[in-house]
């Protein structure tokens, strides 16, 4: 079990897929959305996790996080019981220096949504920021994906 240190951004372009070493299909669904708590189900490629994620500090940087791999068939399952609608994404990973940058691609209903995401070994750990980011928005609730999966990017004015 852990902390999960990480800062998110809006992305202005796909300029980013030229230096993707690393694309992954996620599909997730939300067992619980709390504002204290959110519990995760993701099927990525061939592999399956639940996560549990703690609330988020004051500055939106850190929050508990706990995952264990689990089978995919339980996974599929367990999607089934899932809150609202399930998120699909495409998910591109990034090397920055010493990081590694994960770009999310969201499919259906949050189509034309791309979030690049950081995780960091501090809440000030400086970085190079790639000319294809954009506004951070690292702690607005409207961005997590547990939001983006009751209120899909589609119907945002």
């Amino acid at each position: 079990m852990g902390l999960e240190i990480e800062r998110k951004f809006l992305v202005l372009n796909t300029e980013f897929k030229e230096d993707s070493f690393q694309k992954k299909y996620l599909k997730q669904g939300y067992l619980n959305t709390d504002k204290e708590r959110t519990v995760r189900v993701r099927i990525a490629n061939q592999k399956a996790f639940i996560t549990i994620k703690g609330k988020s500090n004051k500055s939106g940087t850190t929050r508990f996080e706990w995952e264990k791999e689990i089978a995919i068939t339980d996974a599929e399952q367990l999607l089934l019981l899932c809150e609202d609608s399930i998120v699909e994404k495409y998910r591109y990973f990034i090397k920055n220096d010493a990081y590694i940058f994960e770009v999310d691609e969201f499919l259906g209903e949050n189509n034309g949504l791309i979030l690049a995401e950081i995780e960091l070994d501090t809440e000030h750990t400086n970085f190079n920021k790639p000319d294809w980011l954009d506004k951070e928005v690292t702690g607005e609730i409207k961005y997590y994906n547990s939001y983006i999966c009751k209120n899909p990017f589609k119907t945002w004015e």
